[in-house]
Parts: structure tokens; sequence; C-alpha cells
């Protein structure tokens, strides 16, 4: 009984910290893309929006792009991005900016690194947040468990 508190906090902090290595690949893929100047003009292949929640939890949409572009050497890329603006449509052309090694990590989104930083930064303070709190909880039961010895079993 007594792992139990143990095990779900520590699962807790491994998804935790999946995120935090996800959302940091992400800030850096996009600060690259913006800092390596190569542009290109993509042509919008296709938009959907996917949902997810209802029932008891609030319904959430997100919307995707599908983008096609040709780099400098004349290799044509095509890439998904979510999170893009619902004013672009199949068929609008926009700018994307593109790291030369790897064109695959392009992003039409515009270079906001302010913005960037302090969404990364958001995201990272909550999630060390609830990695504290599980790291908190789990001494608090270590103590609990250490002063009582057991909880008495029925």
């Amino acid at each position: 009984m007594e792992t139990l508190f143990y095990i779900v906090p520590a699962l807790m902090i491994a998804v935790a910290s999946c995120a935090v290595v996800v959302v940091i690949r992400r800030s850096v893929r996009v600060s690259r893309a913006w800092s390596s100047g190569l542009t290109a003009e993509a042509r919008c292949l296709r938009t959907y929006t996917t949902t997810s929640g209802g029932g008891d939890s609030s319904v959430r949409t997100t919307l995707h792009h599908v983008y096609e572009f040709t780099t400098r050497d004349g290799r044509g890329v095509r890439f998904e991005e979510h999170g893009g603006p619902g004013t672009t449509l199949e068929g609008d052309i926009v700018t994307v900016h593109y790291p030369a090694d790897r064109p695959e990590h392009a992003t039409a989104r515009p270079p906001a690194r302010g913005k960037l930083v302090a969404g990364t930064g958001c995201l990272l303070a909550f999630l060390g947040t609830f990695i504290l709190f599980a790291i908190g909880f789990m001494a608090v039961t270590y103590a609990m468990f250490s002063a009582v010895g057991d909880f008495p079993q029925p």
C-alpha cells in the first residue's frame, strides 16, 4: 500500500519531465529556424482541425496546416504545423523559416522571440512547480509513514 504513494507521484514526475523535454525541443527547433536566416515561399496544401475532450471536460480544437516549399538547393519539403493562424487557408502562400540542415523543421510562424521565451518560460515554470509539488508530496508521505510506522490494516 505504501509503495502506491511513491509510484504514482514518480510516474507523474516522469510524465512532467518528458513534457519539459518536448517543450524545450520545440522551442529550440523554432528558434533555430528563425536564426538560420533561410526563408522560402510555401504553399498551404491543407488545413484541418482536431478536437479533444468532451463529455465532462471542455472541448479543445486545434488548427493544423500542411505546407510545402522548395529549399534553395531544390529539395521539396512538406511539413505540418499546429496552432497557426485561422486566416491561412488552402492555397495561400506564406513565408517559412527553416534551418539548412533540417528543412523539415521549418516554421510558418513569424519571428517573435519574446513571445517564444515567455511561453516557454511559463510552461517550464508550471511543469517545474508540478514536479516540486510531487516531490514534496513524496517527502511528506515518507515522513508520515516513518512517524506512524504504517497504516493500520482493517
